[in-house]
């Protein structure tokens, strides 16, 4: 799919572009550029500049003013720049005449995340939604670029009247979006009986935003060894681990991370991986602490939760990862300015949250191993409180138990 993916076998030349507009400071602008910049490092591109201009809108013909996308063009000239990636979603209009001008690939936000979920669907479910989820970003942005995908299908009868050659190619993108929504609901339906499989165990699933640390927190959890890396997205197929704390067994889950401007129809075509955390009873929220905007990410991961996985009640534990790369900058006394997040302890931030979460909240280095066993003691005390609520009797085992330890 032209445009769609990223050569996977050279490092590509990038720069970003984004928008300083009445809703977006420019404060939050650069940072989501920041995150765009590991986005494209995640997919194997290599960002060499960004541009930022101030509007109060995007312009509709080029996202960026005229001025701003011919300075563009001419660093794209002078660097050698194969690509320029824009942080939110361009409409076929902008793409064809910001590339006309360019004459360098052009991407947005959602079709560089595609790239990447593609990159890494390892599995049919997987993959699945990932090219459901193309076909549905591709078809509002048709245009006659598109035409090779009637050979996928064969042209001769499949024209009617009058028909032209974009509605040919529309009918056959919705016949394929068809077929895998089909495919999906085939995959749905195996995955519930899985789930109802594993009888009334416990389930714990691990949400958060992408790159905090749930895979690494999975391993040690689980002593598995579920794929884990520093970069955007690493994990996608949902990992599903029988664990036991002490006398205590149920199943935990690895999920697939959420982030910012996630597209809409992305989200939707994974909501068969996101069916575990919908099904799950004891929700373990992880967070990156030593992310300086981590408590929009925190919003971010609950809005999500709470307007697609209809989980708002479901219990919660917060898990603050990463005190390792904690860091902070104390104000000085005679400093008069208002403290911003650089400028709060890790002390205080524990006090305010601790106090906030009632307790239900632990700070914890996966990759150090701080605190993991108060975090395995915080998991058991609530996975047991659900237990017993299935297995009432099972509570005489559990305070011999305690009496053994003692």
């Amino acid at each position: 799919m032209k445009d769609l993916i990223i050569n996977k076998e050279t490092t590509e030349r990038t720069v970003l572009v984004g928008l300083i507009t009445p809703q977006q400071g420019e404060a939050k602008a650069n940072e989501y550029l920041d995150e765009l910049a590991f986005l494209a490092d995640t997919a194997g591109a290599v960002t060499v500049h960004r541009f930022l201009q101030r509007l109060e809108n995007p312009n509709p013909r080029t996202f960026v003013g005229t001025g701003k996308l011919e300075e563009i063009k001419q660093y794209v000239l002078d660097n050698e720049i194969g690509m320029v990636i824009f942080d939110d979603d361009l409409s076929t209009k902008q793409v064809s005449n910001i590339e006309k001008e360019l004459q360098v690939k052009i991407l947005d936000r959602t079709s560089l995340i595609l790239d990447i979920f593609a990159k890494r669907a390892q599995t049919a479910n997987a993959k699945t939604q990932v090219e459901l989820a193309q076909y549905q970003y591709l078809l509002p942005r048709l245009t006659r670029m598109w035409t090779h995908l009637e050979r996928q299908r064969g042209g001769i009868g499949m024209r009617g009247p009058g028909e032209t050659q974009i509605e040919t190619d529309r009918r056959i993108i919705l016949d394929k979006i068809a077929r895998l929504k089909a495919e999906l609901k085939s995959i749905d339906k195996q995955k519930s009986i899985q789930r109802k499989n594993r009888g009334k165990l416990t389930r714990v699933a691990l949400v958060g935003y992408t790159n905090v640390g749930k895979s690494t927190l999975m391993n040690l959890l689980s002593k598995s060894d579920v794929f884990a890396e520093n970069k955007l997205f690493a994990t996608l197929d949902t990992t599903v681990r029988k664990v036991i704390i002490d006398n205590l067994p149920f199943l935990l889950t690895d999920t697939v991370g959420f982030i910012r401007k996630l597209p809409t129809h992305l989200v939707d075509s994974f909501k068969s991986t996101l069916d575990e955390v919908r099904d799950a009873d004891l929700l373990v929220h992880v967070v990156d602490i030593s992310h300086p905007q981590f408590e929009e990410q925190i919003e971010v991961v609950n809005k999500t939760l709470q307007e697609i996985c209809e989980s708002k009640d479901k219990p919660m534990i917060m898990v603050f990862n990463k005190i390792d790369a904690f860091s902070y900058i104390p104000k000085d006394e005679d400093d008069l300015t208002p403290r911003t997040r650089e400028n709060i302890s890790l002390e205080e931030l524990k006090t305010t949250w601790m106090a906030k979460m009632h307790d239900n909240c632990v700070f914890i280095s996966a990759k150090q191993q701080i605190n993991i066993e108060t975090l395995k003691e915080l998991v058991y005390a609530k996975a047991k409180e659900i237990h017993l609520t299935r297995f009432p009797y099972n509570d005489f085992l559990f305070q011999k138990y305690d009496e053994e330890l003692q």
